[in-house]
């Protein structure tokens, strides 16, 4: 919804979909109906959002000229869901939030998907603005407040955020009190029109609009700037709200510093950067009284594990780690902050150790607050990245398979995805996204783009585990890899596409597949796992075999996907020592006994599946609180195999291979991992080239 008589198109509401951009893709479609109310599906008919309703039959749906657009009952005037009751990052006058009600920031200027920023009025009364966790971005990974009401007197406390018809802002107490968020007369509603917003960069602004002139009443000097500190330059110079890198090497514990220190004869290869009335509230590990500034500086110069040193009025040092968060900049601030940068005036050679220098990323984002007077915060977050390792690694694997794959930018894979429109699925470390690559002027190839979404040192394992596990396989059950972009922090990975899904889709949906389609892939499967563990150069253990990790293609034929999590071994090695890896329910139990790993932890998990697959039953059902594994052997010691099959026709008329598969999944999920075949054996079983015995209880 957006204001039809302002020029420019001002969205007020929106759907907030689970998409990067907060878009949907061509050919999708709102729907109103009686028992569900809105809802927006794509253009497979997949549900993409909804208006949630408690209760009642929707018979219309009406808007207002205050903006609200409400689903009224059948038989009354009752509104069973309205946009004002859901709103998303902009209040309108006559609007309010109730207490555990929140807006949500956009993702960036132009991405409408849910960002970092809330502002909420919690269960205690305070109106506060929020920082969430800017990795996962789930509602209750709250970073820190910035913003506080202290509306929380438990004698009084805040019960509504009102934004009434005039335009005023106020937490209206339990007393009938008001805590006005602006004290200054708005401009007049007859005039004006007005709206609040919660920006993407953490800006909580009230605007208003002559209805008559049509000109807004905040100005561009008003809104936040976004710099990167002295030395450190933007990673991204067309994004001012993103991640700034050092132009220098940062300092380690290491003996390369040491050595550094005495090749400059006394010369100490460090100095500091000042950030006047800056201060950072969270990281210090060390605080010390009575200090002054030059004594301040002195001790975090000769402290290797000090980053940076804050220096406040009262006499106080505060030394500070990496990473910094939270940094803020104030007219009236009372401290300083000093960042330790190489010294520019002393020429510091490199000793070229390999895996000891560190890079360093800065986080910089901006907020505006207004309430009576607007104060400025820079936030800044540092993390510490082994930039040159992971150049030399990557560029390793590069040279590696590039023979085999092409090396894209990030900015054709954007252009590919229409910047990461239409996702696919997602899973522990990414999002898969739907893309369309130009083989010729005259034809087009669709594809399938993984993109990692976080950047922490194992998810570089992660990234490059994958390429390696699978850019040098050639297999009809495995997934076959196009290419791959490791450009700044971004790495993605280009997949052919599979039209008809996952594995776990085609299983659990109503209407069950048919026995002959679940054997072939059964086999199928089997084969691709039985390629990795003994047809490889290097026997690979992909560590998450499960119905969501296998895709189909336009045949049925299964694919062995997601390598994320696969450990590789040489031929001459038979086990590796590990942390857990895998997905609850596929997990064999020497995951949990620090034993070592082997190719028998495939084995395990596909015995889960291969139960799944008989069944078209999860491995974990909450809804009927049964554990598939569990189940299966009691069905299978009770002669009571049609109750897995629930009277189904066609597998009761085969209930010899039934019986069979049953048996092989036994057998594969053995808690004793020397009681497990290999997958050679038991493709062998299944093709009914192995008798298959009965077999013992798997958890004895």
């Amino acid at each position: 919804m957006w204001f039809d008589k302002i020029p420019d198109k001002t969205i007020v509401w929106h759907a907030q979909v689970n998409t990067t951009t907060g878009l949907v893709p061509d050919g999708s479609r709102v729907t109103l109906t009686i028992d569900r109310g809105l809802i927006l599906t794509d253009p497979r008919g997949q549900e993409l959002w909804r208006s949630s309703l408690d209760s009642g039959s929707v018979s219309r749906g009406r808007i207002t000229d205050a903006g609200n657009f409400a689903l009224l009952s059948e038989d009354s005037e009752t509104e069973l869901w309205s946009s004002f009751a859901n709103p998303t990052d902009t209040l309108l006058p006559t609007q309010s939030i109730e207490v555990g009600g929140n807006l949500s920031s956009r993702r960036t200027e132009t991405s409408l998907a849910k960002g970092r920023f809330r502002l909420r009025l919690g269960d205690d009364g305070d109106l506060q603005l929020l920082v969430l966790n800017s990795k996962s971005l789930a509602e209750t990974d709250e970073y820190f407040s910035y913003y506080s009401s202290k509306t929380n007197d438990p004698s009084n406390p805040g019960i509504q955020l009102v934004f009434n018809q005039s335009g005023y802002m106020y937490v209206l107490q339990s007393n009938d009190s008001r805590f006005y968020i602006k004290d200054e007369v708005p401009k007049s509603s007859s005039d004006y029109y007005h709206r609040a917003v919660l920006h993407f960069d953490g800006l909580f602004a009230l605007y208003y609009h002559s209805k008559g002139q049509g000109n807004n009443g905040l100005g561009d000097n008003r809104r936040p700037k976004c710099q990167c500190p002295e030395m450190f330059s933007l990673v991204d110079s067309s994004d001012e709200y993103g991640d700034c890198k050092p132009d220098f090497k940062m300092q380690t514990c290491g003996a390369e510093d040491s050595k550094t220190a005495d090749v400059n004869a006394g010369v100490n290869p460090y100095e500091f950067i000042r950030l006047n009335r800056t201060k950072f509230p969270t990281s210090d590990y060390g605080k010390y009284a009575n200090y002054d500034e030059e004594l301040c500086k002195a001790s975090c110069l000769s402290d290797c594990f000090c980053a940076a040193a804050v220096f406040r009025s009262d006499q106080v040092c505060l030394k500070k780690k990496f990473p910094l968060s939270f940094g803020q900049r104030s007219l009236d601030g009372d401290s300083d902050t000093f960042i330790k940068v190489l010294n520019r005036a002393a020429d510091v050679p490199s000793t070229g150790k390999k895996g000891k220098n560190r890079d360093w990323l800065i986080i910089g984002c901006s907020v505006l607050l207004g309430t009576s007077a607007f104060v400025n915060f820079i936030f800044v977050a540092l993390y510490s990245k082994k930039r040159l390792k992971q150049a030399r690694d990557i560029g390793a694997t590069s040279t590696a398979i590039e023979s085999n794959l092409r090396v894209f930018t990030y900015r054709e894979l954007v252009a590919a995805t229409g910047d990461f429109m239409e996702e696919l699925g997602r899973g522990a470390f990414g999002i898969v996204y739907k893309g369309t690559l130009k083989v010729n002027s005259d034809s087009e190839v669709t594809v399938a783009v993984k993109k990692l979404d976080r950047f922490a040192q194992e998810d570089e394992k992660e990234f490059k585990n994958e390429i390696n596990a699978i850019g040098q396989t050639h297999h009809k059950n495995l997934v076959r890899l196009i290419g791959f972009c490791n450009e700044g922090q971004n790495r993605l990975i280009v997949y052919e596409y599979l039209p008809h899904g996952t594995l776990a889709d085609y299983l659990f949906r109503r209407q069950r597949p048919s026995w002959e389609d679940r054997r072939r892939i059964a086999v199928g499967i089997a084969r691709g796992i039985l390629y990795l563990h003994e047809e490889c150069s290097e026997q690979i253990i992909h560590c998450d075999i499960k119905p969501q990790n296998i895709l189909l293609d336009e045949n049925y034929c299964p694919r062995i996907s997601d390598f994320g999590l696969a450990k590789l071994l040489m031929m001459n090695q038979t086990h590796t020592l590990t942390n857990i890896r895998g997905t609850k329910g596929y997990l064999a139990a020497e995951w949990f006994r620090n034993s070592p790993i082997t190719s028998k932890v495939d084995v395990y998990s596909y015995g889960v599946m291969l139960l799944e697959i008989v069944c078209c039953k999860k491995a974990v059902d909450l809804e009927d609180s049964v554990i598939l594994i569990d189940w299966a052997y009691d069905c299978f010691r009770q002669g009571s195999l049609d109750d897995l099959i629930e009277d189904n026709l066609v597998e009761i008329d085969d209930m010899e291979t039934v019986e069979i598969y049953v048996k092989i999944a036994i057998w594969c999920i053995q808690e004793e991992p020397g009681l497990r075949p290999n997958m050679r054996i038991v493709t062998q079983m299944l093709e009914g080239v192995v008798q298959v015995h009965d077999p013992p209880n798997p958890s004895p």
